[in-house]
């Protein structure tokens, strides 16, 4: 329930701002945003006190797969680390799922992502199963969470869509039943024919529905699997860039110079999204290679400094494609940068982006997003002052507000260190650290 009254926040720092702020909101609707002359001393049960931390909006997770989340090793465990094994022990599991087990498996893991700031999103869910238990399933958690969560459903043909008995029928009615964004998986197709013809089909489906698009797109290491320009140009032909999404796309950093320099002048028209997962990516990719072994991500750095929408996903938590995880997408951004070589001066300074504003708009949500005045009263603040420190620091959120309440805070704990070079030089110092989740 939204609270009625005037609410504040004092001592805020914003991203890419200099001094203090005082964000005021009621009913759940940021109503000022004020600049603060120096430190405020307020108190109230309507007075949050942000003690000079980093106010934003809400992380978000653009692209995970919460029908498969916590089945790793169940009922064998991907032994190669393969995309493909993933997908054969996947397919194990699925045939065994439930109502109940999906639903109790997303729900956990939601926790996991709201502990850690996630406010929005997007989950895969495979509906290559005749019964759609899954998806179903889904659907009601999608219910049952909205106070926490803004969660978009994307009907995907994990085992194809042209390949798959039905997989046309099953896509559609998927859609039909309210799914939010189509989905596809062109490479996994058994022919580069019926990869083509794919794109094709869920594209008409897009606009059939009125429907995003979001393609888990080349995830291969092999440089001829191009099939991302296929969907860019559908994107671009029917006018729906921003409204698209390739994932993945791990085959790009497989491409050549020369034809990815050409690719890029079709990506850039195209306006369309792109999300990496590298932690998954660089688990999955380059098991082909002995040495030298690709990392076998994107081109992420080169794609955000062309000016195209990137960001980052955690993909999976402990399922067959990824064997661990805890929901903390802070986690995924360090690697991410490491990975991908962007821990340059500039790329710290806005790094934060890759998990929040490039991701808001991959799910395009508008309105919804943003610290202004007649947007949600919907931010966290974590205990750090920009950008910077959150990444060098790991820092945690420490409050997550979603229309005006509060739905997570994170109590502090002592952490004693001791000098031990000698008896007289033993003091104690103490720093108050946010306790891990």
């Amino acid at each position: 329930m939204i609270r009625e009254k005037n609410m504040k926040v004092i001592n805020a720092t914003l991203r890419k701002k200099t001094g203090l702020f005082t964000i005021s909101y009621h009913n759940g609707v940021i109503d000022a945003i004020e600049p603060q002359a120096g430190l405020l001393i307020l108190e109230g049960a309507d007075v949050i006190d942000a003690k000079q931390q980093l106010l934003m909006s809400p992380l978000v997770d653009p692209h995970i797969h919460l029908d498969a989340v916590l089945t790793a090793g169940e009922p064998e465990w991907n032994m190669s680390g393969t995309l493909f094994e993933g997908i054969e022990r996947w397919a194990q599991r699925k045939s065994s799922i439930t109502f109940e087990d999906t639903k109790q498996r997303a729900k956990q893991t939601i926790d996991m992502l709201v502990a850690h700031g996630i406010q929005h999103v997007r989950t895969h869910v495979d509906i290559t199963d005749p019964q759609l238990t899954g998806l179903q399933a889904m659907f009601e958690v999608k219910n049952e969470v909205k106070d926490v969560v803004n969660l978009q459903i994307v009907a995907f043909p994990q085992e194809g869509i042209e390949s798959f008995k039905n997989g046309r029928e099953l896509l559609e009615k998927a859609l039909q039943m309210g799914a939010d964004v189509v989905g596809g998986i062109p490479h996994f197709e058994y022919t580069r024919d019926k990869g083509v013809s794919s794109v094709h089909y869920l594209m008409d489906l897009a606009e059939k529905y009125n429907v995003l698009v979001d393609v888990h797109c080349d995830e291969i290491d092999d440089p001829n699997s191009r099939f991302l320009e296929v969907l860019a140009d559908e994107a671009l032909v029917r006018n729906m860039g921003e409204r698209v999404t390739a994932s993945h796309t791990t085959a790009m950093g497989s491409y050549d110079n020369a034809y990815c320099y050409k690719l890029f002048r079709l990506l850039k028209r195209s306006k369309i999204n792109f999300i990496s997962c590298p932690t998954e990516s660089i688990h999955l990719q380059g098991r082909f290679d002995s040495y030298p072994k690709r990392r076998g991500l994107t081109r992420v750095a080169e794609i955000d400094r062309a000016g195209m929408n990137i960001c980052f996903a955690q993909d999976s938590i402990r399922d067959p494609w990824y064997p661990v995880g805890n929901g903390n997408i802070l986690r995924i951004l360090d690697a991410g940068l490491h990975i991908c070589h962007m821990l340059g001066y500039e790329d710290l300074q806005h790094c934060l982006d890759l998990i929040s504003d490039n991701s808001a708009k991959t799910m395009c949500l508008g309105d919804q997003y943003g610290i202004e005045v007649g947007k949600p009263a919907s931010f966290i603040l974590f205990n750090a002052k920009n950008d910077y420190e959150v990444v060098a620091n790991q820092a945690k959120a420490v409050l997550s507000v979603r229309h005006g309440n509060i739905i997570m805070q994170r109590q502090e704990d002592q952490v004693q260190l001791l000098s031990v070079n000698t008896p007289a030089q033993r003091d104690v110092a103490t720093t108050r650290l946010a306790i891990g989740v």
